[in-house]
């Protein structure tokens, strides 16, 4: 009885601890960040911009026949609070829970630039750069729990600075300025996951499009989404 009370509390710990992820990355034209998915329970996704706003959440929704997921999210139907008029003024009105999974704000005691952003997504942290950081990224998300963001600056290439150049330890490349005006600026590669695309120089109705490669694929245990 002991034991099993023991496997119990332990497996009621780890649904706990791991409730909240990063799932899903998302860029728009395979080539810009458009915002991040973390995973809650019931399958809840909370889609949140490189700044700390959320913007949607729901339930993806996949069609049987043919692998396809909606982009738009299906309308998630349980609970939802918001923090009332007696909060802090930083996140007073703001989303407070969907289902299980609560949201914390940085509060107006806060540096400036962290003021109203998203503080926590459940269990995971999340901190931002700031003034004293780089102007190419002020603003925008440094760490998701423990993943570091990093960016390209303003003294890279002009078809991928300021644009994301890894989440934790996965490396995001893109084709340069000096590539078909096509395919310059989108992704090149994500992790060892490489990435073609057709040019030019192909037929026209493929022109643009993925040729090698996988427009939803996990890596390090993200789901990476190219949407065009």
């Amino acid at each position: 009885m002991y034991k099993l009370l023991i496997a119990l509390l332990l497996s009621c710990f780890s649904i706990c601890t791991n409730a909240q992820r990063l799932g899903q990355v998302t860029f728009l034209d395979a080539a810009n960040f458009s915002y991040y998915s973390f995973l809650c329970d019931y399958n809840v996704l909370i889609r949140v911009t490189d700044e700390g706003r959320i913007i949607e959440w729901g339930i993806e929704y996949m069609a049987e026949r043919y692998n396809y997921y909606d982009p738009k999210l299906q309308p998630y139907m349980g609970r939802i609070e918001y923090y009332g008029q007696d909060e802090d003024s930083a996140y007073r009105g703001k989303i407070k829970s969907i289902g299980t999974c609560v949201f914390t704000y940085y509060n107006h005691y806060e540096t400036e630039i962290k003021i109203g952003k998203l503080r926590s997504v459940g269990n995971i942290l999340l901190d931002y750069y700031t003034q004293y950081d780089s102007p190419d990224f002020k603003g925008k998300l440094r760490f998701i729990g423990t993943r570091i963001v990093e960016y390209y600056s303003s003294f890279d290439d002009e078809a991928f600075r300021g644009k994301i150049k890894s989440i934790g330890s996965t490396p995001i490349k893109y084709y340069s300025t000096f590539e078909d005006k096509l395919i310059k600026g989108k992704i090149k590669s994500i992790g060892s996951l490489v990435y073609t695309w057709y040019s030019s120089f192909d037929r026209s109705d493929q022109r643009g499009a993925l040729k090698s490669g996988f427009y939803r694929q996990n890596i390090g245990d993200i789901t990476y989404i190219l949407r065009q």
